[in-house]
């Protein structure tokens, strides 16, 4: 029995050192970054920014607009990664839902931040903000659907699409909902990721990436994104789509 927690513990061993392996310099710095705040480091194991933004390719010097960053998480990380030579915009919406916030949340100001700058989201503003590298928003592209804000959301991934440079990257991070479940944003905050696909390729986009480094098999997409059974550990998606050059 001790031999197989043995080998149990060396393939887990060795299944990690395999995803360090794939983590660029430049991201696993920007991770290990000691001016993040430390409620963000907490939640790193779960939320495993060093794969996520290996996934999503992100390079020394690119120009990134995140939409919806909330309070701030993902934005350190893509400055860091991103470093002097390159530029993240926070594009804060003005209206929203439960998870949106609508106001700054700092990190532009924050002298360890210096490549950080905000812009009012808007679908009038959104597709004159590039050209960008790289469009970002994870676990906020199902608010676009919330029945309230009555979005045309098509219409703002071509936005997105006049924003970025050709061969630019649509980066798309978000919580599963069951297929089918057209009602997931506005009950559950989760949004199927069929549909997602849908409507960003109907926009001209191609994908070409997915992962599953967020995938968790517990979830069955039933539960309220913040309800505390869950919260913090949703199955989640990860969607790569580029513009053609």
């Amino acid at each position: 029995m001790k031999s197989m927690y043995i080998v149990a513990a060396c393939a887990a061993a060795l299944a990690a050192s395999a995803v360090a392996a794939t983590v660029p310099p430049n991201i696993a710095a920007a991770v290990a970054n000691t001016n993040r705040p430390q409620a963000d480091r907490d939640r790193d194991a779960a939320r495993k920014p060093a794969e996520v933004l290996a996934f999503a390719g992100v390079k020394p010097g690119d120009t990134v607009l995140e939409l919806i960053p909330g309070g701030g998480y993902f934005t350190r990380v893509l400055s860091g990664a991103v470093g002097p030579t390159g530029h993240v915009t926070e594009a804060v919406p003005q209206r929203g839902g439960a998870d949106v916030k609508q106001t700054s949340n700092g990190v532009a100001a924050d002298p360890n931040f210096k490549n950080v700058s905000e812009m009012a989201l808007s679908p009038d503003t959104l597709g004159k903000a590039g050209p960008v590298d790289v469009v970002w928003t994870s676990q906020n592209y199902h608010d676009l659907h919330l029945s309230q804000l009555k979005l045309d959301v098509v219409a703002i991934d071509k936005q997105v699409y006049a924003a970025l440079k050709p061969g630019g990257v649509f980066f798309i991070e978000d919580h599963a909902a069951k297929a089918g479940d057209a009602t997931a944003p506005d009950k559950l905050h989760r949004i199927d990721e069929a549909v997602v696909k849908q409507e960003v390729e109907s926009a001209g986009f191609k994908l070409v990436g997915e992962s599953d480094v967020l995938h968790n098999p517990a979830d069955d997409h039933t539960l309220l994104v913040f309800n505390p059974a869950i919260r913090g550990h949703t199955d989640q998606f990860l969607l790569k789509f580029q513009k053609p050059r």
